[in-house]
């Protein structure tokens, strides 16, 4: 995109995140823009949670039919490819109350019901690590 188009684009920009959010819940999403940014003579479009090419396309045609935009130097959208690793300290070793050791299948249970891991995915083997023989401490 260029600098012309990014400049109108984001003059306008509360008016074009209510309009994405009104489209993305017009079909009837749970997915919503949390914020938009330039850089780089790109815009980059940050999401509640990953969508789907389907939600991706509205965003992107969206874009393209925007009055004050130039849709030839309008770029496909591009998905990120990155992975986030996650670290979690002081887990307790063991399950309170008892001897019995903490297990994956308990730690996957509490990050599924916690708020603070909303929308994080476990991908690849998880492990538990004893901190130390003295401490009663884990990480995960």
């Amino acid at each position: 995109m260029n600098s012309e188009n990014t400049s109108k684009f984001m003059a306008l920009l509360g008016n074009h995140i209510t309009n994405l959010n009104c489209a993305l819940k017009g079909i009837k999403s749970n997915t919503f823009i949390d914020f938009i940014y330039c850089n780089h003579h790109s815009l980059i479009i940050i999401l509640n949670k990953v969508a789907s090419p389907s939600k991706f396309s509205i965003v992107e045609n969206y874009i393209k039919n925007t009055h004050s935009m130039n849709s030839d130097n309008v770029q496909t959208t591009e998905f990120s490819q990155f992975k986030l690793y996650l670290k979690v300290l002081d887990i307790s070793y063991f399950i309170k109350g008892t001897n019995m050791l903490i297990n994956l299948s308990i730690i996957k249970t509490i990050i599924k019901f916690t708020h603070i891991f909303n929308n994080i995915h476990i991908t690849s083997k998880s492990y538990i690590v004893k901190v130390s023989p003295k401490l009663n401490i884990a990480i995960f």
